[in-house]
């Protein structure tokens, strides 16, 4: 059984055109919505992919009509191969995943497309190892400096409560307590340290 597949990207356009395409070309059922290709909900291409059966072919009249991207029309490929199922272009006859040709090209487009994430990859870790050596630092900044800290002690040290610091701070009271504790460590580290000396640990909370 064909089944087809039409799309427009806006409410101003038909669908009439696609459909016509797909009826002359023997589509039995025509599944069609008002889409951006952008956007990832399409409820309609989501009921053609619940009632694809064995041995169905669908056919677009286009192959962007259907795929955003090499990569989604791929994966879409696969998803009706899974189901036993068939995909055509009309305008495109090199995809006909029906044919030995046609599934030659899809399995070579496969191939370019791992390639290409493959090359990107490669490009992003080589650019982000040469920034890490040259000092830059990824990830999200520290949320709580040494500054920081100094203040929660600072604070402390005035009389305010654990509960105040941790409400005025906008920090958990454990967290308080942990920076308690290791300011606590470093301010011993830093007594029993040779004069002229300082200790890695007491800049480090």
């Amino acid at each position: 059984m064909k089944i087809g597949y039409a799309r427009v990207s806006t409410d101003d356009q038909d669908l009439t055109i696609q459909t016509q395409q797909l009826l002359a070309d023997g589509c039995e059922r025509i599944f069609g919505e008002k889409a951006s290709g952008a956007n990832a909900a399409r409820p309609e291409l989501g009921r053609l992919l619940e009632h694809i059966r064995a041995g169905d072919i669908v056919v677009v009249s286009r192959l962007d009509r259907l795929a955003r991207s090499t990569t989604d029309l791929l994966a879409l490929a696969d998803r009706f191969k899974a189901s036993g199922a068939g995909l055509r272009s009309i305008a495109e006859p090199w995809a006909d995943t029906t044919s030995a040709a046609g599934t030659m090209v899809m399995t070579i487009f496969a191939g370019i497309a791992q390639f290409e994430r493959s090359l990107i990859l490669e490009r992003t870790t080589t650019g982000r190892i040469a920034a890490q050596q040259r000092g830059v630092r990824f990830g999200r900044p520290p949320k709580h400096t040494p500054e920081r800290i100094q203040m929660v002690m600072q604070s402390l040290a005035a009389g305010m409560s654990v509960a105040e610091v941790a409400k005025s701070f906008l920090v958990h009271e454990a967290t308080v307590y942990r920076w308690k504790a290791l300011h606590r460590r470093a301010s011993d580290a830093a007594q029993l340290a040779p004069d002229g000396e300082s200790s890695g640990e007491a800049a480090n909370f």
